[in-house]
This record gives C-alpha cells, structure tokens and sequence, in this order.
C-alpha cells in the first residue's frame, strides 16, 4: 500500500500518514487544528516486510483504509484509536 507521509508544523515528532496524497478531508476538524500545517516528507510503500520506527506497519495499513489517516505521535505519547 502506498501512503504519504506529513510532518506537523505544531507538534514535534508529529506525523500525518495519508491514504491519498494532499486529501486531509478525512481528518476530524480538531485532529486538524491539533496538528496545524503540514509540511510533505516523503511516499512510503508499506508491506509486511518494511518497519517503521515509531509505528505498527499493519496498524498504519488498517487505519489507512478505514478512515483514510494515521496519526504517528511522538514515543512517549499516545492515543486511543
């Protein structure tokens, strides 16, 4: 699956991973406001072989689909999805 990878301008160590390029019509308004502008980093084919260093390959992948998004927070930090 292919996914594109955002760094939030207000969070530090704060990624966005999206389903489509540049589409953040999917992200909740608040998610939105929380993670401020993004700035583009990078297009990332996951598999089951690839690792990432602060995520879940198969999490990201099934967030992906379900609702468009993953939001990667920094190590310490973490949410409920």
């Amino acid at each position: 699956m292919r996914c594109f990878v955002y760094r939030s301008t207000r969070k530090s160590d704060t990624y966005l991973y999206l389903a489509d390029k540049d589409d953040v019509s999917c992200l909740p308004e608040g998610l939105q406001k929380l993670l401020g502008r993004t700035e583009y980093v990078l297009e990332l084919d996951l598999n089951k072989t690839r690792t990432l260093a602060n995520a879940n390959v198969e999490q990201v992948v099934t967030n992906l689909n379900a609702q468009g998004y993953y939001v990667q927070l920094p190590k310490e930090q973490h949410i409920s999805e």
